[in-house]
């Protein structure tokens, strides 16, 4: 009873209880959104394994020259000192993931500031067959971003600057390196919003974004990239230039080539210049966090949100008890609205926002699908954002999960897709499985985590433990994999295949077009100089 008079004041008032008492007496500290932390492990660490310690199966390619010192000076000819670190105290941030779970060997790392430099670096790496891992903001998770032997690692983040906006159609073209969050502050200023949205955009450079076709938390409103990005500037392995930065909605002639690079993880070139359709920042935004008792319930809410919120839902976000457990537990300046005191948290928390132009119109179709939830016991309880700071502060629930279980300790993740009836199967299946092996008993697992995009049928299925654990890790792999297949589901749904996936792609593509892609690669990169042992299987 009393969680329906909750929902019932939420409906009618849009508010069960002040969120300002809920959260903090603070509420503008949660105005940003956690970022990632990428400050790797020393390379002493113990728990910091080499990459290609990891992967034994994959040896150095004898094709590729090692870097000496005639090789440096050359890049010191043309690029600035500051943009040539050899200090291994500098250049092992570089080396090192930000999940601490992967580490190159790479003794230099370039950073250009403009195309031309890295049309320089690239022609004079593919000439000496010098190895290169292009990298971004590093906040990737499956190991594309960092070197596994000594390739030349070249980082786009001096290639920082917007170059142009239309503020007509919304084109808007930028470096490579540009950070996510600061071009979409740029664009708030004006009117307008990026349409990917990522815990880690504080970090992520939208050049990374691309060249893993990221997908986010605005997918289900604005699409993925491969329908956004508008033209690319790439440079190509033999350091020639792909210039395609068009700012044409519509334009059919010839093979749409831009779609090769993104998502390719840089095996293909590396992104320089990204022209991506921003569209208008929407006027009306309602944020509202639900809980729920099973997983069919929150199934039967997305059905009705798609139904009665039509256009303007924007998201559908979520996360089971474990999820929020973690969260509650390792981030403590986030607050979960649900577990005030010794509350435990709901079985599942479902995150729903809105996005509108007229708050009038928004509010009375969030208002009555609300109230058509609570009538029908679908939702045990809920709250709505009153203000900006609070929607911030309900996303931040949501957010979190990735910084609480890289704090919890070791993870293994798995980002993956599926049919919508079936996705939470994967996590309840993996909890027996692991508990079948006595791994829950011996405190090797502590917890399966799931959660993820429910409107693009994604899950974010995540195995925490106190280290990695090579018996545990055999456990799950290849086993959910083969699981997947058998669903006909994906391996990767947003997260790339980088060096973790690429010898299981057999998993989600056949063979025929494994084949096609290699030819591919081959075409372009010849002398397989970029970003090399990831992506593809060598077998």
């Amino acid at each position: 009873m009393r969680a329906a008079q909750a929902l019932r004041a939420l409906c009618i008032s849009r508010l069960p209880r002040p969120v300002s008492d809920i959260f903090t007496s603070k509420p503008t500290s949660y105005l940003r959104a956690p970022h990632f932390q990428t400050t790797p492990y020393s390379t002493s660490s113990p728990q910091q394994k080499l990459a290609a310690d990891m992967h034994p199966h994959i040896k150095r390619s004898t094709a590729f020259k090692s870097l000496d010192d005639a090789d440096i000076n050359h890049f010191k000819s043309f690029l600035e000192p500051s943009q040539v670190i050899t200090d291994q105290s500098e250049v092992q941030p570089y080396n090192t993931d930000w999940m601490k779970k992967y580490r190159g060997q790479t003794v230099v790392v370039l950073r250009p500031k403009t195309t031309e430099e890295v049309q320089k670096i690239v022609r004079y790496c593919n000439e000496k067959k010098l190895a290169v891992c292009p990298q971004g903001g590093n906040t990737g998770l499956v190991g594309g971003s960092v070197p596994v032997f000594d390739e030349v690692v070249i980082s786009l983040t001096l290639m920082n600057q917007v170059r142009s906006l239309d503020e007509v159609s919304g084109a808007f073209v930028a470096d490579a390196g540009l950070v996510l969050e600061t071009a979409d502050n740029y664009l708030a200023e004006r009117g307008f919003i990026f349409p990917l949205d990522l815990g880690a955009k504080g970090t992520a450079t939208i050049g990374g974004n691309v060249a893993t076709n990221a997908g986010g938390l605005r997918l289900l409103r604005y699409g993925s990239l491969h329908g956004t990005v508008l033209g690319l500037e790439v440079v190509l392995p033999d350091g020639t230039l792909f210039s395609n930065l068009s700012t044409l909605r519509k334009d059919n002639t010839g093979y749409d080539l831009k779609q090769l690079f993104i998502g390719a993880e840089g095996t293909l070139g590396i992104i320089t210049g990204v022209s991506i359709m921003a569209p208008r920042r929407p006027n009306a935004v309602n944020v509202a966090v639900l809980a729920l008792d099973s997983f069919e319930l929150v199934q039967e809410s997305f059905a009705r949100a798609k139904r009665d919120l039509g256009e303007i839902l924007s998201a559908f976000e979520f996360w089971d008890q474990a999820a929020a457990e973690v969260v509650h537990k390792y981030v403590s300046h986030v607050k979960n609205p649900f577990m005030e005191g010794d509350r435990p948290a709901p079985a599942f928390g479902v995150l729903i926002e809105t996005s509108g132009s007229v708050k009038e119109h928004d509010d009375e179709k969030l208002s009555r699908f609300l109230e058509s939830l609570m009538e029908d016991s679908i939702v045990t309880d809920g709250v709505v954002a009153d203000s900006e700071t609070q929607a911030k502060a309900l996303w931040g629930v949501r957010e979190s999960i990735t910084e609480g279980l890289s704090r919890a300790g070791a993870a293994y993740k798995y980002d993956i897709s599926m049919p919508v009836p079936k996705l939470y199967s994967a996590v309840e299946d993996m909890r027996e499985r692991l508990a079948s092996k006595g791994f829950f008993e011996q405190g090797r697992v502590a917890r399966v985590v799931g959660f993820g995009h429910l409107g693009d049928g994604n899950l974010h299925l995540n195995i925490g433990g106190p280290q990695y654990d090579k018996e545990v890790a055999e456990a799950i792999e290849p086993y959910v994999f083969q699981w997947l297949k058998e669903l006909d589901g994906s391996i990767s749904a947003e997260h790339g295949l980088g060096l973790h996936k690429a010898e299981h792609l057999h998993y989600s593509k056949p063979d025929r077009m494994i084949s096609i892609m290699k030819q591919i690669k081959d075409l372009f990169d010849p002398n397989g100089i970029m970003n090399p042992y990831k992506y593809l299987p060598k077998s």
